[in-house]
């Protein structure tokens, strides 16, 4: 990917968009809202660059301007009001980003049922060249190479934790050194074919229903 240098003055869009984060910047103008909501798998930063806004979160409210952040954790319901006289700029980022990407909640904060976003309000285009079943079986081998890679991964994990300990027990950190290497190449990997898992299903979700 080609560096990018985005402005908040002219980038009012989202910026990325990928299973692992989505990153934009959204104006708000004076008096305007976002309807209470919360990510079921994402945490989500806001960092204000312009104007100012009353956020609530989890039931509580505070006032940010340029400069300070706030962060809304996975389930918790969160909405935002611009106040004063100015538009606000805010820079937001969400992860993972993995449909349905937004739970509607009523003002007690009880959850709404499960809506799935269009992919072009992310500035993604929806693939409508591809048959649906052709999505839904890569979807299905999608899974079943990240079930194989786990039973593959579970065993040298087992096997690598046994070194591990038998290691730090004879104080050979060379080996405990390996040990972790071995186990972090599962992780890596496992988080890899996760993140492919969740680019198959943001491609197929949008098609499998014309609304909700």
């Amino acid at each position: 990917m080609a560096l990018k240098v985005y402005d908040f003055r002219t980038d009012i869009r989202n910026l990325l968009v990928t299973p692992q984060i989505r990153s934009r910047f959204l104006r708000m103008e004076p008096g305007q809202t976002a309807s209470r909501h919360s990510h079921d798998l994402g945490h989500e930063i806001f960092l204000i660059l312009q104007g100012r806004c009353i956020f609530e979160i989890s039931g509580e409210e505070a006032e940010l301007g340029p400069g300070q952040l706030c962060v809304a954790l996975v389930d918790e319901p969160h909405s935002v009001r611009v106040v004063g006289d100015e538009p606000m700029i805010m820079y937001l980022s969400v992860t993972p980003h993995i449909q349905p990407t937004h739970t509607a909640r009523t003002p007690q904060g009880e959850r709404l049922p499960t809506h799935f976003i269009p992919s072009s309000a992310y500035d993604v285009e929806t693939d409508t060249q591809t048959p649906v079943e052709v999505l839904a079986e890569r979807w299905v081998q999608s899974f079943q190479v990240l079930a194989a890679l786990a039973q593959e991964s579970a065993r040298q994990q087992a096997l690598a934790a046994s070194q591990l300990k038998q290691a730090v027990a004879a104080g050979d950190d060379a080996t405990a050194q390996q040990a972790r290497n071995t186990m972090w190449e599962g992780v890596y990997q496992t988080f890899k074919q996760l993140h492919a898992l969740g680019d198959q299903w943001n491609t197929l979700a949008p098609r499998m229903a014309k609304t909700g």
